[in-house]
């Protein structure tokens, strides 16, 4: 599962870009901060978004 959340990427807003496909995840969250915020950001940086991601637990972790 991809997450991507507005407030994680210095914005004041609530937006969740989340889904299985990568890729309409990624095309959900740029359409979203072209639209609501005025920022473009192209497919490299928002894939680096997600491969930046670091998260404190795992899937496993949390759902035992």
């Amino acid at each position: 599962m991809v997450t991507l959340v507005c407030r994680d990427y210095g914005f004041e807003c609530g937006f969740v870009a989340e889904g299985e496909d990568v890729q309409k995840t990624l095309d959900k969250f740029g359409r979203h901060t072209s639209e609501k915020h005025a920022i473009e950001y192209s497919k490299e940086v928002l894939l680096q978004f997600i491969t930046r991601q670091k998260r404190p637990w795992t899937e496993a972790e949390a759902y035992p």
